[in-house]
């Protein structure tokens, strides 16, 4: 009996599923290269094909999270990349699920997903699937709710997208583009869909590096060993415009946040609305400041109580240029207790002031003066000295910034550092600067600020030396 032959259909199948564990085979042997709209195009760029690659090798260790993090210039050929990753693996394994988000809907909706309709166009396996304005689906009816990948934008109010995509056993894909804007939150909640046992599991975050803090920064960083990382010099790709890029060079400096951020793919010294540089907290961070570069200053402690179950209470004290951390403490609502301890202090290092954050303060305030302290409250929303501040906390942190600049230090403590660069600023406008809120940053997925606070606490009033310390004598039992 003569053997049936196979139809187009299944042979495009089979052919598709040859590239099942190589994406990088796959994007050659799946667009028309050389042809029509792609006749000056030979395939991929170097940039292109590392991260192919390593996805191709990723597939080969079973049972592993592979994350790839793009940090780029603009130009380089990044959404071109995403529909590349989007249609392999959605064509070479049945029953793939997937979400795509990015920064924001508009970019979702005008650049990441009108990137995959084009290619999906020059795509050899169009037939077999079907691209609406918010996903790709296959289009065997019995299969359209379980392989399919989605566009959906992200909401810090709405994360079930992203905590529900689980797929044992087959394949998922998670892309995140322009992620330097997508919130923490949503970082965390992704997180979630990488515990699927034997299921290959592959998570790209691709973006412009505009902000040295949050998960993107931390992919390049603290957790560079659970990412294969790249940034890619606009420069170096055959794709961007030389000629815009030479003269942005031209016009900012080779070194310039812009060129860094736009042309390197390199972070920034500063994000787009970071109050304080990572220069700026690199430089104080753990230096030595000799003694009598500090030792006329007065003393002054900064404390700032938490905010709720998940903040600590800091005590920070400062004197001149020279930061101390002194203490940190779980919340406590028994103010008489941390009363004590800030007294100790106080005593300890015959401090000339206490200054302590009215917000969730004017317990141990109260309980201070029942010991007889004289200590200050400030009302973070409390009017500024200096008009060009929207209220003294956006002021005392600009103090902050001035003593860093000077020379100012604090201990080689992460968490600090973390504190000093985290908040963002607006203008507003009337022309006034104002330090993004606590509220806010947590709405971001960045921790209080606490142990920054306390330390900006110690800006926040003037003090003077007293001149009449007495002699220091340790006081029995404390900390």
């Amino acid at each position: 009996m003569a053997k049936q032959k196979k139809s187009d259909e299944e042979q495009l199948i089979e052919f598709l599923a040859e590239f099942t564990g190589d994406p990088l085979g796959f994007v050659y042997g799946a667009f028309p290269w050389g042809e029509g709209d792609l006749s000056k195009f030979d395939g991929p760029d170097d940039w292109q094909k590392k991260l192919l690659a390593d996805i191709r090798d990723g597939l080969k260790t079973p049972d592993e999270v592979i994350r790839e993090a793009i940090a780029s210039g603009h130009g380089i050929g990044k959404s071109a990349l995403v529909a590349w990753l989007i249609l392999w693996a959605i064509s070479t394994y049945e029953d793939t699920r997937g979400v795509v988000t990015a920064n924001t809907a508009t970019q979702l909706e005008t650049k990441t997903w009108p990137e995959l309709i084009k290619w999906h166009q020059r795509f050899i396996g169009k037939s077999l699937f079907e691209v609406t304005a918010t996903a790709i689906f296959c289009k065997d009816k019995d299969h359209q709710k379980t392989w399919r990948i989605d566009a959906i934008p992200w909401s810090e109010n709405n994360t079930e997208a992203f905590a529900g995509l689980h797929n044992q056993g087959k394949r998922i894909i998670v892309i995140f583009d322009e992620a330097s804007a997508i919130a923490n939150a949503i970082w965390e909640v992704a997180e979630g869909a990488m515990t699927d046992d034997d299921t290959e599991i592959i998570w790209c975050a691709f973006g412009n590096p505009t902000r040295n803090s949050g998960r993107f920064f931390d992919c390049f960083h603290k957790f560079r060993a659970f990412w294969n990382v790249q940034q890619v010099d606009s420069r170096t790709v055959k794709v961007s415009n030389k000629d815009t890029i030479n003269q942005w060079v031209t016009m900012y400096g080779e070194e310039s946040d812009f060129v860094k951020v736009r042309v390197k793919g390199q972070f920034p010294s500063s994000s787009d609305r970071q109050f304080i540089s990572s220069v700026l907290a690199n430089n104080g961070r753990g230096k030595n400041v000799p003694y009598q570069q500090y030792s006329f200053a007065p003393v002054i402690i900064g404390v700032d109580p938490a905010w709720d179950g998940g903040d600590e209470i800091a005590v920070y004290m400062r004197q001149g240029l020279n930061a101390t951390l002194l203490a940190t403490y779980p919340r406590n609502d028994n103010d008489f207790i941390i009363a004590g301890y800030i007294a100790d202090f106080e005593t300890r290092h015959r401090a000339d002031g206490v200054i302590i954050d009215q917000g969730y303060g004017t317990g141990i305030y109260s309980a201070g003066l029942q010991m007889g302290r004289q200590w200050m409250l400030v009302a973070f929303s409390e009017a500024s000295p200096d008009a060009g501040y929207l209220n003294i906390r956006a002021y005392m942190w600009a103090k902050m910034r001035d003593w860093l600049r000077e020379g100012g230090a604090y201990p080689d403590d992460q968490t600090t550092y973390d504190d000093i660069i985290g908040p963002e600023y607006i203008v507003k406008e009337n022309g006034k600067i104002m330090l993004e809120s606590k509220k806010d940053m947590k709405k971001r997925g960045l921790p209080s600020p606490n142990r920054a606070d306390a330390l900006a606490l110690t800006f926040a009033r003037p003090i003077q030396n007293n001149k009449m310390k007495s002699i220091n004598i340790p006081i029995a039992g404390a900390m």
